[in-house]
């Protein structure tokens, strides 16, 4: 497995088409890899998040193979100064233990199933619209996930809702709806293995949306 991280650069018009339409940075993540690369190593899918901040935007992918990302670079990034880092991710999903504690960082699509209808072939999703309603979807599937969300010194759940966002897009002459939701707080490793397939493989609905990719920090002391 890799984890690359790659700077985009929002003021250039390729960068911003990108940006407006997670379908359209799904292919070009997709197009960094050959076809059916992933699935032929069985390790683990393509995973991606774009965080953004006022001045910088950063694309972090994991996937079981190296991508080359030349293209998205050229079209959307800084092509004459900066490229792209690549390391491999085995060393961080060895290190794992029960008992560990991590700064943590995830962007999920909260949803819940409603009633199937006796005319539909599955039961139809629904966005979670509220804070507490996203980070109870969270809180209640941490336990599959190899990991716990441990107490802070308000004595409530360490976790934080540092951003929520609507997106829409074109798919296939469709419009696709998204509710997603930045987590960040600290956890605690409970199930290492549960955990490293959680991290390769990610969290919830609409990962090739740019949904589902949880990346650790170490925390710092003191």
């Amino acid at each position: 497995m890799y984890f690359t991280r790659c700077a985009l650069n929002p003021a250039r018009r390729g960068a911003r088409a990108l940006l407006a339409s997670p379908h359209k940075l799904h292919g070009a993540v997709q197009a960094a890899f050959p076809p059916h690369a992933a699935s032929a190593t069985g390790q683990g899918r393509v995973l991606w998040r774009l965080d953004q901040t006022e001045h910088q935007v950063q694309l972090y992918l994991v996937s079981p193979d190296r991508p080359d990302l030349t293209h998205l670079i050229e079209q959307a990034g800084w092509p004459t100064t900066t490229g792209w880092d690549t390391r491999e991710y085995q060393p961080v999903l060895t290190r794992l233990a029960a008992g560990q504690m991590w700064g943590f960082r995830l962007k999920a699509n909260p949803v819940h199933s409603g009633r199937k209808t006796p005319d539909a072939q599955r039961s139809q999703r629904f966005h979670h619209v509220t804070v507490a309603q996203q980070t109870d979807w969270l809180l209640t599937r941490t336990d599959k996930f190899g990991f716990t969300i441990p107490l802070g010194e308000n004595k409530e759940p360490d976790v934080a809702v540092r951003g929520r966002e609507v997106v829409r897009f074109e798919r296939k002459s469709a419009t696709v709806s998204l509710s997603t939701v930045v987590f960040e707080g600290r956890l605690e490793v409970v199930d290492p293995d549960r955990l490293r397939e959680s991290l390769t493989n990610g969290i919830g609905p609409a990962k090739g949306y740019g949904c589902g990719l949880l990346t650790l920090a170490p925390l710092r002391r003191g």
